[in-house]
């Protein structure tokens, strides 16, 4: 299964963004996808603050594992990763990507009712999955 098919399948699974796109990677580049799962489980939604996409947050999680022994590749990467991210995507601020504050219940709802987290947010967990594939070839 591609590393963007185990993202969203996990991701369907009730996994949150950081979880499903880090656990994608996690076995090939040398950590157990249990551990994995309870590394990312703190990032989603931004760290629940909206922040930086917690899709975003996995995949630099994954380009970690590979690339984390060398500082000047490691901040290469992550530069790549991010720009690459926001030409596509507009952003990698979880509340612009929304285009609503999930700090706030009224935001929440919006999102629910929006079905940003089930119709929108699987994009960005495919699409950060698509970006660290380009990147480790």
């Amino acid at each position: 299964m591609s590393h963007v098919k185990e993202a969203l399948r996990l991701f369907e699974n009730k996994y949150v963004c950081s979880q499903a796109v880090f656990a994608a990677f996690s076995e090939e580049l040398g950590l157990d996808k249990e551990y994995a799962i309870k590394i990312g489980a703190c990032f989603g939604s931004g760290m629940r603050k909206g922040e930086v996409c917690g899709a975003c947050t996995g995949a630099l999680m994954a380009l970690g594992l590979k690339y984390g022994d060398d500082k000047q590749t490691s901040n290469k990467v992550c530069n790549e990763f991010l720009d690459e991210f926001k030409k596509e995507n507009g952003s990698y601020i979880c509340n612009e990507l929304l285009g609503c504050d999930i700090t706030t219940p009224e935001g929440v709802d919006f999102a629910v009712k929006n079905n940003l987290f089930t119709e929108f947010c699987p994009k960005m967990v495919e699409s950060a999955a698509v970006i660290v594939e380009k990147i480790l070839k």
